[in-house]
């Protein structure tokens, strides 16, 4: 297929120290690609000199369109954004920081060509990454497999290629604690995985630290399961059952064998036991409550401050 086009979504954050060698690199990837091609700059509330670079970009390149937020609304929003503005007959997502290579672009659509609605890279190798990173990835994939019965591939971030069948769906769902990689398995649609190597951080500071990385797993699990929920109340049925033994054998003692339980000591390491479960089962439900009163509320999911490219 040649007659077709395509949109290149980047969300940026910060990332002065790295656009101009990557927009290079794309710029040169893209000449090896027949399509007609579009490349939207999502600035998410950059405090560096990213916008202004990515202004540039568009003074010598007509292809490059640009959406500003009006503050830092989080990754997920800018990919949210990019989708919403995408024309592309497919759209490919892939952040600044070069750890994804643009070179694989045209493998995602060669696989995309061949009927594939959806084309995910997958990391068959994490370069540059921690052993607490690598290992607190691979334990959260396989938790949230096992807690959510939505297929989401392992090793996968957000690099991939969609069909516009998908984004156009995409675009209908509008909750505001987003988990993009799990939305895209849970449209459903042909899916396919091409793998590659993930490189170290070209320049800059990483974006996820530990704080985020953990709201983005509590955004992944809340958003597509609610089995803690459920977790909470089999805890909540195994902990009465326990009380109700231990009632019925100090009943037993006390009224059978005329023997009095002593000990203070166990009483309270029950009682704070039972304070710790109960303060579990709390946030549980507060973590899922607090998620609903986000949405009711209505708000949008993020205010463009600018956009430049789109009227042309």
């Amino acid at each position: 297929m040649t007659d077709f086009s395509y949109s290149v979504i980047i969300p940026v954050f910060n990332e002065a120290a790295v656009l101009q060698t990557f927009f290079e690199r794309l710029c040169s990837v893209s000449g090896t690609i027949s399509g007609q091609g579009e490349f939207i700059f999502v600035n998410d509330g950059s405090s560096d000199e990213s916008l202004a670079l990515v202004k540039k970009f568009r003074e010598t390149d007509k292809r490059v369109k640009i959406v500003s937020f009006s503050r830092n609304f989080g990754h997920q929003m800018a990919i949210t954004a990019g989708l919403d503005f995408a024309t592309g007959d497919s759209v490919v997502i892939i952040d600044a920081d070069l750890q994804d290579p643009p070179e694989l672009i045209p493998k995602l659509i060669e696989k995309w060509q061949e009927g594939f609605s959806v084309v995910y890279a997958e990391r068959s190798a994490r370069l540059g990454e921690s052993f607490f990173k690598r290992a607190s990835a691979r334990i959260f994939y396989r938790v949230l497999r096992w807690l959510t019965k939505y297929p989401i591939p392992e090793n996968v971030g957000d690099f991939r290629i969609m069909d516009k069948s998908v984004v156009e769906t995409l675009r209908n769902i509008r909750e505001q604690h987003r988990y993009m990689r799990g939305l895209v398995s849970w449209v459903g649609f042909q899916q396919g995985g091409v793998s590659y190597v993930r490189d170290p951080r070209y320049a800059g500071e990483t974006k996820y630290p530990f704080k985020k990385m953990v709201k983005f797993a509590l955004d992944g699990v809340t958003s597509f399961s609610t089995v803690p929920l459920r977790m909470a109340i089999s805890l909540g049925f195994f902990i009465v059952m326990i009380c109700l033994a231990v009632a019925i054998y100090a009943l037993g003692a006390r009224f059978i064998f005329h023997v009095t339980i002593q000990g203070w000591t166990s009483l309270i390491l029950v009682v704070v036991f039972m304070g710790g479960v109960q303060l579990i089962v709390l946030g549980v439900l507060g973590e899922y409550i607090g998620r609903i009163y986000e949405e009711v509320k209505g708000r949008p999911l993020y205010i463009a401050e600018e956009k430049i490219g789109f009227d042309d």
